[in-house]
C-alpha cells in the first residue's frame, strides 16, 4: 500500500450503479476511502451514497449543487482528499467501466510513479462491448493526442489513473477548466510537461451495463479544440525557441 488512498467516484444519476461500485472498491481495497461526488442527481443518486456512508466510515459524499461536469467533480474531490491527507487520490467512473478489481494493480504500479494510468491500449489492455465507432472514435483520440502534444502515452484519454498526492500539488489545480474526457488529456500533458513518472498499466475496460453513457458531441467538440490549439502553441514556442537560437 502506497499510503492512504482516496477513490473519488463522480456521479450524476447513477442511481442503479453506485451501491454496487462502492461495495466492490471497499472489497477490492478495504482501506481505501472512497468520495462520491454527486452533482445533485435528480434520481437520487446522492441520497443512495448518503446512505452508505452512514453504514461505513470509509465512504464519504460531497454535494455539489448542480452538474458542472467532469473535470470540475474531480477536482473538488482532489480538494477534498488532499486537505484531508490522502497520499494516493484515485479516478473511477460509477457506471462500472472500470473494475475496482483492477486498483491493487494500479495501486502496486505507484510505488515506481507519480501517475499510474490504466490503458486500454497497452499490451495487455482490452475494451468489452464498446460499440466499434466508439473505440475508434477513442483510439482516433488518442493517436491525435499523441502527434499533436508529443505525450508518449497509448491512453492519455482514460479515466482510471492514480496520482501521487504530491504530484497532484504540482499540476496547478486552479488553473484546470477543461471538461470531459479533455480533462484527463489536460492533466496527463500537466503531468508530463512537469517532468512528473507516468506510467502505464493494462485495464480492461467494459461498456456500461446500465444507465445511459454521458459522452456527447460537445464533449467530442470540447477536446478537439483544446487539444489542436494546445498543440498549436506546443509547436509556436518550438518553433520561436528554434527562431531565438539563430
Amino acid at each position: 500500500m502506497t499510503g492512504r488512498v482516496l477513490v473519488i467516484v463522480p456521479t450524476y444519476n447513477e442511481a442503479n450503479t453506485v451501491r454496487k461500485m462502492v461495495e466492490r472498491v471497499r472489497t477490492a481495497v478495504p482501506p481505501a476511502d472512497v468520495l462520491v461526488v454527486d452533482d445533485n442527481s435528480p434520481d437520487g443518486t446522492g441520497q443512495i451514497a448518503d446512505r452508505l456512508a452512514e453504514l461505513d466510515e470509509h465512504v464519504h459524499v460531497l454535494h455539489r449543487p448542480a452538474k458542472a461536469g467532469l473535470g470540475a467533480a474531480y477536482v473538488a474531490g482532489f480538494r477534498w482528499g488532499l486537505d484531508r491527507g490522502h497520499d494516493v487520490l484515485v479516478e473511477m467512473d460509477a457506471d462500472g467501466s472500470h473494475q475496482p478489481e483492477e486498483l491493487p494493480r494500479l495501486l502496486a504500479a505507484l510505488e515506481g510513479a507519480d501517475l499510474v494510468l490504466g490503458s486500454r491500449y497497452v499490451p495487455g489492455g482490452r475494451v468489452v462491448n464498446w460499440p466499434r465507432y466508439r473505440e475508434m472514435l477513442s483510439r482516433g483520440g488518442n493517436v491525435y493526442t499523441r502527434l499533436a502534444l508529443g505525450v508518449p502515452l497509448r491512453d492519455a484519454t482514460g479515466g482510471y489513473r492514480a496520482f501521487r498526492a504530491d504530484a497532484l500539488r504540482r499540476l496547478d489545480l486552479d488553473d484546470v477548466t477543461s471538461q470531459g474526457y479533455c480533462f484527463q488529456v489536460d492533466l496527463a500533458w500537466r503531468a508530463v510537461r512537469s517532468g512528473l513518472r507516468v506510467v502505464e498499466v493494462p485495464i480492461t475496460f467494459v461498456e456500461r451495463a446500465e444507465g445511459t453513457s454521458k459522452m456527447s458531441s460537445a464533449i467530442v467538440l470540447e477536446a478537439l479544440v483544446r487539444v489542436t490549439g494546445w498543440g498549436v502553441a506546443r509547436r509556436f514556442g518550438w518553433l520561436r525557441g528554434v527562431w531565438s537560437r539563430r
